[in-house]
């Protein structure tokens, strides 16, 4: 038995070896292109996977897994692949649904009682198939700024989802949001009685023998072999942070993975949800997967990347390019952004996962899609993502303007001891001021690593002096707002980034 998996494993390898020789010229193209691309972007590192037809054709990882640090990556090099998760929980839906324990248009809230939006009546009409397309009716990011860095479980995420405000009419936009597969991940734990990571683990991962994806910070030392995540300081510094637990919202983005596992990935759902001759996802299931729910995007004439229309499936972006169907997602956590892109009627995917938050995903996916395609004029994205990112860098003058309308030379127009109290946010919980040798403090009740000292930064605004540094933003202030007898009622915040929504905290006075 013993020789008869050693010479599989022997056939395996020099099968591969040799299919990956047929695209020798265009794997040493694309390599030479990525081995610019780590230098001009300046992110930490990147590790990259070519798959086509059924084999993982071409793995490497570039940079270093920390800056300062001389160890490269390698194609089992784990990162956070954030929202790629959602393709997973998408799935695992899609396998309830086979197993006649869900049905797509089943109403949520008859699952999740407690789940309520921003209106009883659209409230009652979400089905399964609208929190897993975008379709709600919520912004898109709104409402996550409850959850970052907190301590409050999926369900008591949920039971405030009916406090973020409306965007759009139900079913007639496209808002991304986190909210919903956070929803999707406690639909499926009512459903089996099962966590999301017991689920994903014993449904997917095992399956698939993607032995080293995890969705717990607890394996992470034990798996060893992995990036480390940056934040980046004036667009050009990268800095190490720790790592961010996402556990408890693993169904909207709390997977950790590496090249060689999400290659598993990406054949498992090109070959029509088969792996190993057993089917865990119905070629049925995983079209409606793939199938366009909600468009964000529909150009009657060709854009400058050849597509015609784009939109959202169920956990999966879609559009048409150069004629072939094109399924992806990216995935945003801090400190690292990853992509993986599949073109299945060429049974082609690529994978991309870098440890910075100025990176090249996009870049790197096109140009070898382009190449692998055979595409005459492949364009230099690079070069035209890297200005395009630079000028967004430096058009993003909010800050600037934040500082240049301080006015100087004010004072606070309360004694200190006014502005203490308990300021509640249906959002976020309790908020306490306190003061302490003659400075004012803010904490928050879920979340303490939003706490922050304040310093008087004109009337009756402070600067939040933020007792941990984040990769998400950075300047902020907290202004306290008066009744018509100038008694302090409430906060508001300004904090300028392009993630977390502050101002949908609007907390009040209680005390």
């Amino acid at each position: 038995m013993k020789q008869f998996f050693y010479y599989t494993s022997i056939f395996i390898f020099f099968h591969s070896f040799t299919f990956a020789q047929s695209y020798k010229k265009e794997i040493k193209q694309i390599d030479t292109y990525f081995s610019q691309i780590i230098n001009d972007w300046e992110v930490p590192s990147m590790s990259v996977g070519i798959v086509k037809d059924g084999q993982l054709i071409f793995s490497k990882g570039y940079g270093t897994k920390e800056v300062g640090k001389k160890e490269v990556p390698d194609s089992n090099t784990l990162y956070a692949i954030a929202s790629i998760s959602k393709g997973f929980t998408a799935t695992m839906i899609s396998q309830l649904v086979e197993e006649g324990k869900l049905n797509w248009d089943d109403k949520v809230v008859n699952y999740l009682p407690y789940f309520e939006v921003y209106d009883p009546v659209i409230t009652q009409m979400i089905t399964v198939k609208d929190i897993l397309s975008h379709r709600v009716g919520l912004g898109t990011f709104s409402g996550d700024i409850m959850w970052y860095k907190s301590d409050l479980t999926s369900e008591e995420i949920i039971k405030r989802i009916k406090y973020v405000p409306q965007n759009f009419e139900f079913r007639d936009g496209f808002g991304y949001s986190n909210l919903m597969f956070i929803t999707a991940g406690q639909l499926i734990k009512e459903v089996t009685g099962k966590t999301w990571g017991e689920n994903v683990q014993q449904r997917i991962l095992q399956p698939l023998g993607m032995d080293r994806t995890i969705y717990s910070l607890k394996n992470l030392d034990q798996k060893g072999n992995y990036a480390t995540p940056h934040r980046l300081e004036n667009n050009t510094k990268n800095i190490p942070i720790e790592w961010t637990n996402w556990e408890e919202i693993a169904a909207t983005g709390g997977l950790i993975s590496s090249v060689e596992d999400l290659a598993k990935w990406l054949n498992f759902n090109m070959e029509n949800g088969i792996v190993n001759g057993d089917t865990l996802m119905s070629k049925v299931s995983r079209n409606m997967l793939w199938k366009m729910h909600n468009v964000y995007t529909s150009d009657l004439t060709k854009t400058h990347m050849d597509t015609h229309f784009s939109g959202y499936g169920l956990g999966w972006g879609v559009k048409d390019y150069h004629g072939n169907l094109r399924v992806s997602h990216s995935g945003g956590y801090d400190g690292m952004i990853t992509m993986v892109n599949m073109i299945p009627d060429q049974k082609l995917g690529v994978i991309v996962l870098t440890n910075g938050l100025k990176s090249p995903i996009s870049a790197a996916s096109n140009y070898a899609i382009d190449v692998m395609l055979g595409l005459k004029d492949v364009k230099d994205y690079s070069q035209v993502y890297l200005n395009s990112s630079n000028k967004r860098f430096t058009k993003d003058d909010r800050i600037a303007k934040m500082k240049e309308s301080r006015i100087e030379n004010t004072q606070p127009t309360l004694a200190l001891k006014e502005y203490t109290g308990v300021y509640h946010s249906n959002l976020n919980g309790d908020i306490e001021v306190t003061i302490k040798n003659d400075q004012l403090s803010l904490s928050f009740e879920h979340q303490q690593f939003l706490n922050a000292d304040l310093e008087h930064w004109n009337y009756d605004t402070f600067q939040l002096k933020w007792k941990n540094t984040s990769p998400w933003f950075t300047l902020g202030t907290v202004k306290f707002n008066t009744n018509n007898q100038n008694r302090i009622i409430g906060i508001t915040f300004e904090v300028p980034n392009h993630d977390f929504y502050f101002e949908e905290i609007n907390a009040k006075k209680v005390n």
